[in-house]
């Protein structure tokens, strides 16, 4: 069978890209816009912060629960139609956000441009695999990675702007001009791919997963604050539970599921999404103390704490699209593999970091785990997307999606709640207050404790590399047996 990329010229491949890479743009900028107008919102709006957390946690847990039938969708009635419709979603979305008159409105709306952007990015990886042939996908999914980082860099800067000049209602409007440029070059320019065959969609799986991903996410989001121990918390904890195993005994029986579970006998596919699961565990604990670190400790102005918190966003952005060309050129293990010593070198830097740290000292410090995520970051992705057969690309890259929000989600919530625990040791018994106002010497300790505890998660990944490398050799040396 013909493979789509070798129908397409180059032009038409790189204007695909260019549509796939607006549309991504504005879902890592719209990660990182958001939470700068949370304490406007809290003013004009007039709610509190527990229900103004709702305008993050709509988007996040939305996206997440649909993602993978998204994915599912986009393998039986073709990418293009999906990428289409969720581009209009996610724009009608974002301007109705925009006009919101209350909270209410604006979280039903936000719910609206989450179904968009779900639509719109969860075949993304997808497609850029589909359409680059395997000589330049590791360049491709490179240069991905690199409007993420730049959506994450552009996010801050773009939401102080609005605010300080215009309001809070613009960072929705501002995605217009992307939006129509990403549907424009994808109608123009994406073919139109007949999946053959007749499937019906698994809705069963469908809900299940949904309900499983919702649950499990409110646990890891809510444990912190309501205790992991809580009633409510193991009521939530147990859902998920059973909706898993509901999930995987639906998967079997049914004809067409939603998730070919099979696809984890690949031993590659499940070894370098276990990476890249724990990877995110560790950048989403760790960077969740960061901004703690610049303002309590250093006690530096808001304005220097946001430029700061882009450092890894631009390391990771720098090392990406390199990354890409190289794991093209010299397999993406040695590549892959060289990111997380760099991610694990990076732990042990932030582990270092104190009250006499000067800003430069942090930018090296902390440039340094982005350079190493953003090494490891590319390469596997490569590898992820490229272990499946053309007909679970949708799925697969829906899958890599999850990976990463639950392993972010999973990251701040674990390494959270031991910077928490750890504050707590090392103020002593006698300390009663928030442990955000502890002293800055148990607040350092503990943040140092964190790093370490992530260094020793990269560790786990490094052993997980080192068991595919052995893995991919396997074959070899059973052939060089028999010879």
């Amino acid at each position: 069978m013909t493979k789509l990329s070798d129908t397409l010229t180059a032009r038409q491949r790189w204007l695909i890209f260019a549509a796939i890479c607006s549309g991504i743009f504005l879902d890592s900028k719209e990660g990182s816009i958001v939470v700068v107008i949370l304490p406007a919102l809290v003013r004009e709006l007039h709610v509190d912060f527990t229900l103004i957390q709702w305008v993050v946690l709509s988007f996040t847990l939305t996206k997440t629960a649909i993602i993978l039938s998204v994915g599912r969708l986009g393998d039986m009635i073709g990418k293009r139609p999906v990428f289409l419709g969720g581009t209009i979603a996610f724009l009608v979305g974002s301007v109705l956000s925009g006009l919101a008159p209350n909270i209410e409105l604006l979280l039903l709306f936000r719910v609206i441009q989450a179904i968009g952007g779900a639509f719109a990015t969860a075949l993304s990886m997808g497609i850029v695999t589909e359409i680059f042939p395997a000589s330049e996908r590791g360049k491709a999914l490179g240069l991905f990675s690199f409007a993420v980082s730049i959506g994450g860099v552009a996010g801050p800067f773009l939401g102080g702007l609005l605010l300080e000049f215009l309001s809070w209602r613009w960072i929705f409007f501002i995605g217009f001009p992307f939006s129509f440029v990403s549907f424009f070059l994808a109608w123009r320019y994406m073919p139109s791919a007949n999946p053959g065959g007749s499937q019906r969609f698994d809705w069963t799986g469908s809900l299940l997963l949904a309900a499983f991903l919702l649950t499990f996410i409110l646990f890891l989001t809510f444990g912190p604050r309501f205790g992991y121990r809580s009633a409510a918390m193991l009521v939530l904890f147990a859902v998920s539970l059973v909706c898993l195993a509901l999930f995987i005994n639906t998967e079997r029986r049914v004809k067409d599921p939603l998730l070919d579970l099979s696809i984890f006998r690949n031993v590659q596919f499940s070894l370098n999404l276990s990476m890249r699961f724990v990877s995110f565990i560790v950048i989403g604990g760790v960077y969740l103390l960061l901004p703690f670190y610049l303002t309590n400790l250093l006690q530096l102005e808001p304005v220097a704490v946001g430029l700061l918190l882009t450092t890894s966003w631009i390391s990771f952005g720098v090392a990406s699209p390199f990354a890409g060309t190289l794991s093209d050129r010299y397999g993406y293990r040695r590549i892959a593999g060289a990111g997380l010593v760099l991610m694990a070198y990076g732990c042990y830097t932030v582990s270092t970091l104190s009250l006499e740290t000067t800003i430069l000292g942090y930018i090296l410090r902390v440039a340094t785990l982005g350079l190493g995520m953003g090494l490891f970051q590319s390469p596997n992705n490569s590898a992820v997307m490229g272990s499946v057969p053309r007909e679970r690309l949708g799925v697969v890259s829906g899958i890599n999606v999850i990976g990463r929000t639950l392993g972010r989600t999973s990251g701040i919530a674990a390494l959270g709640a031991l910077w928490a625990s750890r504050v707590a040791a090392h103020a002593g018994p006698d300390f009663m207050g928030s442990v955000t106002e502890a002293a800055a010497a148990a607040q350092i300790a503990s943040l140092r404790d964190v790093s370490i505890t992530a260094l020793a998660i990269v560790a786990v990944a490094l052993i997980l590399s080192a068991w595919g490398i052995l893995e991919a050799r396997a074959p070899l040396r059973s052939l060089m047996g028999g010879t």
